[in-house]
């Protein structure tokens, strides 16, 4: 009797788990407006709160991050910050030889990339140009990713639109859903990463959802958002008016589990202008294909 139970036993554990979906592991993406090193901002600048940022991100350990306002000699002290992770990205001007980036830092040990680059939003998106009322020029970077653990594909955009053009960032919106619907590969997972310089009711925002493609990630957490509704601070710990800029954008193949406005300080001190925007998701394999997996784990913590 007892070998028999012990056989039924055995067996169970052989038998196929076909019925439970196979949840995929979460990553973490992260976008992050860290003000440009400049000696005007005083008890601000970035020797001053280089430490407070870099131990940011050491803690919340980003997979995907998207950075902005990154001048070169950030870009050296943040590589030098963060060796697990592969930085994408050059400057805005003189072809890509100086002025403020938009990086994304992408972490070693859970991606590949596969390939990637930059454009510039503006008429001449091939070349150093500033687009139509916007007042400085202005970039996405982009890598098409191949995650380690499983081989899920993810097409990685981070950017910065313009703070004074209106029509810049009406028309920024329109290119890049044109070039993600040129470039975008068969089965990709999709995020778009920035400061925005909009809030989520802004036409230039909408228009970029318009067509479904992209959803906000603090909207599809639902009750899994939490955190501050002013993204840009000003410098202040506790700022009093403003609203959230700084965008975390899904797409297909995308699951948001957790999203979080992290409003940090440190004794009244913050490390940047801006408060980073983080969210946990779950990439499907075959974008699309596996949605079906991603909305039976949508009910774990």
């Amino acid at each position: 009797m007892i070998r028999l139970a012990l056989l039924a036993a055995l067996a169970l554990l052989a038998a196929p788990v076909s019925a439970a979906p196979r949840c995929p592991a979460d990553s973490r993406v992260m976008t992050y407006n860290i003000r440009l090193d400049t000696p005007a901002d005083g008890p601000n600048r970035w020797e001053l709160r280089r430490d407070l940022l870099t131990a940011q991100l050491h803690l919340l350990r980003p997979d995907i991050l998207g950075l902005q306002e990154v001048v070169p000699g950030q870009l050296a002290d943040l590589e030098a910050a963060l060796p697990g992770h592969v930085r994408i990205g050059r400057g805005r001007d003189a072809d890509g030889t100086a002025g403020e980036a938009s990086p994304l830092f992408i972490a070693r040990a859970g991606f590949a990339v596969r390939s990637s680059g930059q454009f510039w939003l503006s008429p001449t998106p091939d070349k150093t140009s500033r687009g139509w009322d916007a007042a400085f020029a202005r970039i996405v970077t982009f890598a098409h990713l191949r995650r380690r653990s499983d081989g899920a594909q993810v097409l990685a955009l981070n950017t910065h639109w313009d703070h004074v053009g209106i029509q810049a960032r009406l028309e920024s919106a329109g290119q890049i859903a044109r070039w993600i619907a040129a470039n975008r590969q068969r089965g990709e997972a999709l995020v778009v990463l920035g400061d925005f310089n909009a809030q989520l009711a802004e036409p230039s925002l909408q228009a970029l959802l318009a067509d479904g493609v992209l959803a906000d990630a603090r909207t599809a957490a639902g009750r899994r958002a939490h955190g501050t509704t002013i993204t840009f601070n000003a410098f202040q710990a506790v700022p009093v008016t403003g609203g959230i800029i700084d965008h975390v954008l899904v797409g297909p193949g995308v699951t948001v589990r957790r999203y979080h406005a992290l409003a940090e300080h440190f004794d009244g001190r913050v490390a940047s202008d801006h408060f980073p925007v983080i969210a946990d998701v779950a990439f499907a394999r075959g974008g699309n294909a596996s949605n079906r997996v991603l909305a039976a784990c949508q009910g774990g913590e």
